[in-house]
Formats: structure tokens, sequence, C-alpha cells
């Protein structure tokens, strides 16, 4: 992803290379309006207690996945797999229990760290019992290779039987250099799940992330939240050989740990960032166990689809995912975490744009609606239809993913989670400007949230794929409202119990507003023999 001061200049050399392309987007399509009244009423059913927080393996996916199929063969739309509207994902499901206690031992003295409090700790092997007993610790900067940059943070070590200790996102953020790293442009690089990648591809025994609010974009209560209890994971080869064990520790925990070393935390921060940086040894080791309840089963994607009336073999396809959290932990005496916002409305929304879709007559290309599994997990619904596709992924024109739909109200602006990165901002544009709107890049892209939701195993294989909704310029109350919204919810709502849908507060006009949006970025795409591209330069173009 490009700094924010690139998006704006290399958005005008895109419009005059844009204007020379011979397929144009479909500006003539028909009307169709989107009804709120199925927004809100797909919203209030799946937002319910009934569904008992639609986590995979449960009964409350038993009944979300027999409402989705129910309500796509009231739409008619034709089963994607076959004469099923299901497919399935076989996954992995890991309870784990993690020692009560992580133990340091340091130059001065054990210290001990209390799990949930201090450390969250889970696995990704199907094993029964793993532990690191004295594993030695080596801090190893942001734990990034990339040889682009010529930058390796593992350099010259070899971390068999070691436990690295890394920083939540790049060396960039926070600098004074926006194009180091693309400064406070989060990389893949600066996001957890490469960290995992990285750590099992060192063979290292363990992996500790050293989590600090603003670095990771979400607070400790979404980590212990998150990575706690039963975890899902795509099936691993038995002989896989990856990180033993892998967690977080809180940002005073690791501050301890440096200054028991000798450390100064902030002065190993600033070293991390040069280029040149080199792993450092802690004369310190750490002990930690974890037991697990290894289950197999098998949670399912939902999709139908829409036959295009002549070019029904190029597909426009839609996301949302149906998950949630599921029962966990009661916080203040509430233990169903019924992921309203998070992703109640994206699906309600995507099902209201599926009907209306159903309605009207075919567009011209294939729309596909996949409602799919386990985001909350790590994006695996969407990985596992990437890497299985039920349509070929080179004949697929776009993703259009929603999760979280807008409940403040109506908005000035479009923001573009990865803006900049293909043409499809084009199209995108038009749109918004029908709806007197402005497109806006990411306002927050230290948080890397285009590597955080099923746009991006889309963009992975190499379809143009879109993010985007009203965020940040409420029409009545404007920027600073709007921002204060954002941060109450992520702050007081985000993966907690208290996501719950009241009709009394929620504002449905902005759901329609961009649920509208949404609509009509479909049916241009669906109309037209416009194929979007991704942008020179951009690492997710097409192979």
């Amino acid at each position: 992803m490009r700094n924010l001061s690139t998006y704006f200049i290399f958005s005008l050399v895109l419009c005059v290379f844009w204007s020379c392309k011979t397929d144009k987007t479909n500006t003539s399509y028909p009307t169709i309006e989107l009804s709120k009244e199925d927004i809100v009423g797909n919203l209030a059913e799946l937002a319910s207690d009934k569904y008992e927080g639609r986590r995979p393996f449960t009964n409350g996916e038993k009944l979300t996945v027999a409402f989705l199929e129910q309500e796509f063969k009231k739409m008619n739309l034709l089963p994607a797999n076959g004469d099923s509207y299901t497919q399935d994902v076989p996954l992995v499901e890991i309870t784990g229990t993690p020692s009560k206690q992580m133990i340091f031992k340091t130059p001065s003295g054990k210290q001990v760290l209390q799990n949930g409090n201090d450390f969250v700790l889970h696995t990704q092997r199907m094993a029964e019992s793993l532990e690191l007993k004295d594993s030695e610790l080596v801090f190893c900067g942001y734990g990034t290779v990339d040889p682009a940059r010529n930058w390796n943070d593992y350099a010259g070590i070899d971390m068999k039987g070691k436990t690295a200790v890394v920083l939540v996102n790049d060396p960039g953020f926070g600098g004074e250099d926006p194009d180091f790293f693309n400064g406070d442009v989060m990389t893949y690089s600066g996001r957890w799940t490469y960290k995992y990648e990285e750590a099992d591809r060192q063979g290292a025994d363990g992996l500790i992330i050293i989590h600090e609010t603003n670095s990771a974009g979400y607070p400790w209560f979404v980590i212990k939240s998150s990575w706690s209890g039963t975890m899902l994971e795509i099936e691993r080869p038995k002989d896989a050989d990856d990180c033993a064990l892998k967690g977080w520790i809180s940002l005073d925990r690791a501050r301890a740990l440096f200054d028991a070393n000798g450390l100064d935390f902030t002065e190993e921060i600033k070293k991390a960032r040069k280029p040149g940086f080199k792993p450092i040894p802690l004369n310190s080791t750490v002990s930690a166990s974890l037991t697990n309840v290894v289950n197999k089963d098998v949670t399912k994607n939902v999709i139908g689809y829409i036959k295009g009336s002549e070019r029904p073999d190029e597909y426009v396809i839609y996301s949302a995912h149906w998950d949630h959290l599921g029962i966990g932990a009661a916080v203040e005496g509430d233990s169903i975490y019924n992921g309203a916002l998070d992703n109640a409305s994206g699906t309600a929304t995507v099902m209201a744009i599926a009907k209306a879709f159903a309605e009207n007559e075919p567009p011209k290309r294939s729309v596909v609606f996949a409602m799919v599994t386990a985001e909350e997990q790590g994006l695996l619904g969407s990985q596992f239809y990437c890497e299985n596709p039920l349509f070929p992924i080179k004949k697929t024109v776009a993703n259009i993913n929603m999760d979280g739909v807008n409940p403040m109200g109506i908005m000035n602006d479009v923001t573009a989670i990865g803006y900049g990165q293909s043409d499809i901002d084009r199209i995108l544009e038009e749109e918004a400007k029908k709806q007197g709107r402005y497109v806006l890049p990411d306002q927050t892209p230290e948080k890397g949230s285009y590597f955080r939701s099923d746009h991006f195993n889309f963009a992975k294989v190499g379809i143009p794929a879109i993010y985007a909704g009203g965020r940040t310029d409420h029409k009545e109350k404007g920027k600073a409202y709007a921002k204060e919204f954002i941060e109450e919810y992520i702050a007081t709502y985000y993966h907690q119990p208290s996501d719950q849908y009241d009709p009394k507060t929620w504002n449905h006009d902005g759901m329609l507003q961009d649920g509208q949006l949404y609509l009509n970025l479909g049916l241009n795409l669906a109309n037209s023999d416009f194929w979007p591209q991704w942008n020179e330069g951009s690492e997710f173009q097409r192979k």
C-alpha cells in the first residue's frame, strides 16, 4: 500500500490512463432501489440471541446456515455448488488451555505473567500438549524479512530452540519518513498473520508479539477475547515444522522483560526501525505450556448466484462473513457475542442486495453472493473458497466485500480501504459522485485494514477487491462526530457482547446509503465490459 500523499498524486495519473482505456464502465445500467426494510429485517434476525453469536461448529452455525439457505431459496438464487448452496470448509477445532502462568527467567530474577491479563497463548498445531521449557528469548525487531528492502530481522541467528519476541506493525510506523516501509501505511509484514508465518519459516519454537494499542489498532481486551479458548485452523500437515506456541504479551510486561535485561525498551524500538538491525539474544528464557482438545469438523460457506444473461462465465462476487465469536466470557452478565455490526450488518446488507438483483432482470455478467465462514478466526472461509473456488478465479471480475455497515447515518464520504491498489477505484468514484459523496483513502492505514477482512484473500489470488463505506464525514454532524463514533465502537463494542442491535439507536439511513452504493457498484460491473486491473507495482497483480 502507498503512503497518503502518493494516493492523491497517483489517482491523478490514473485519471489520464483511464481516459484512454477501450473497456469502459457502464453508466446506463437499470436503476434498482434497495430496500431498507430488507436490510433491517435480516439484521434484527441474525443479531438476535437466537443465533448464539453465530460461531462455527455450534448450534448457532446450524441456525445461521439454515436461515441463509432458506432466504437464498426464497430469492430463487441458483445454488453455487452443484445443487447445494453450501461449500464444506473442513477445519480443525483446537480448544487450548494455557498454563495459568508464563515464566520469564531473567538476569534480575523470575517474572511471573498471568494468563489473560499479561499474556495469551495458543497453537496452530494439532497436538494434545505443547510446552516451551526454558526456551531462549530473542528480540527479533518487527519479525520481518523483506529481500526487496534488504531487510532481515532474523539475520545471522538460528531460531531452532528459541522463541522470537517481536513488535507489531512495521518499522516505518510512527517514523518521520513516509516512504520508509510506507510510513504509517501498514504493509502485510506488519500484520500478526505475517509474523506467525515468518516465525514458522525461521523454525522458531515459539513466537511472542508485543501488544501496543496504537500499533495493533485495537486494545488488549480484543486480544484477550479473540485468542482465548477454542480456535479454528485450516488443517496442517502432521509434520508441519511451525512454532509450537504463539501468542501475545502486554506492553507493560514487555517493558519489564527488557528492563530485567538492562535494555531500554524505547531505545531498542528505535534500533529496530533502522536498516542493519540484528536480532538481540536476551539473557532470558520462557516457560509455558498448553493442553488441547483437538477435533476435526466441517463449517460452511453459503453461496448462491444469478446467472448472467450475456456473459454468464464472467463473475462479480459479493462477500460478507456470517460468523462471529459465539458464546464466551460474560461481560456485565452477558455471554453472547452477537456481532451485530461485525458482521450481521454486512451479511444482512448483501442479502438485501441479492434480493434486489433477483427481483429484476439478470445483468450481463453472473453475480455471486458468498456468505463466508470463520472470518473471525483468520479469514478461513474466504481463504478456503479462494483455494477451492466454485467459479474460476481468472473469470472473476471483482470482489465487493462488506464487513460492518455504517450505523451512524448519512455520510458525505466513502472511505475506501486499499484505495490506490486497483482501478476499481474509478467505478467507486463514479458511483459515489452520483450520491453526492467523495472518496477518501483509509484514514488509519497504520491499522492494516486491507489485510483484516475477506477481500484480502480475493486480492491475494489476483481478484481486484473493494472494501469501502461511509466512515469519516457525517453529513449533519461532521468529521469529529464520525471519529468519536468509530473510536467509541472500537473501545466499547468491538468483539464484545455489547455489539448488539438496537433499533432505537442505530441509524438505518447510512446502512441503506452504503448498501445502495454497493448495489450500484455491482450493477455497473455486472453490466459492463470493464475488467478492473491492479495498479502498476501492486503486490496483488494477476499472475
